[in-house]
């Protein structure tokens, strides 16, 4: 292997361990990852999963498009479950992906 390749494939190794940090290894020996989420407190753990089931019925019912007059607070927050795929989303993991991207673009000029 050459020693440019060597170089860059320790590059990747360090940017790595730096930047994939969203998914852990799972406890179990299934080869599972978890991704956390943050939250201030109970309250707003039940409000995420409150508004996660609403979206859903109305995903599931589109022809009413509505929260059932069953549900006490119809209201749903949007902002609430969008924040939390902002927590999930892989922004550094994306920066890695970059990184590797000029490494290799560079040995591509270096080909030509």
């Amino acid at each position: 292997m050459k020693t440019d390749e060597i170089k860059k494939l320790e590059n990747i190794g360090v940017l790595s361990g730096r930047l994939l940090n969203i998914l852990k290894p799972a406890d179990d020996k299934r080869g599972m990852y978890s991704a956390e989420i943050r939250v201030y407190d109970y309250y707003e753990l039940v409000s995420i999963i409150k508004n996660l089931i609403k979206l859903c019925i109305i995903a599931l019912d589109q022809d009413s498009a509505e929260v059932p007059r069953t549900i006490e607070n119809q209201y749903i927050d949007v902002g609430l479950i969008l924040g939390i795929a902002l927590q999930l989303f892989p922004v550094d993991e994306f920066e890695l992906l970059n990184e590797i991207a000029d490494l290799f673009s560079e040995n591509k000029e270096e080909t030509e």
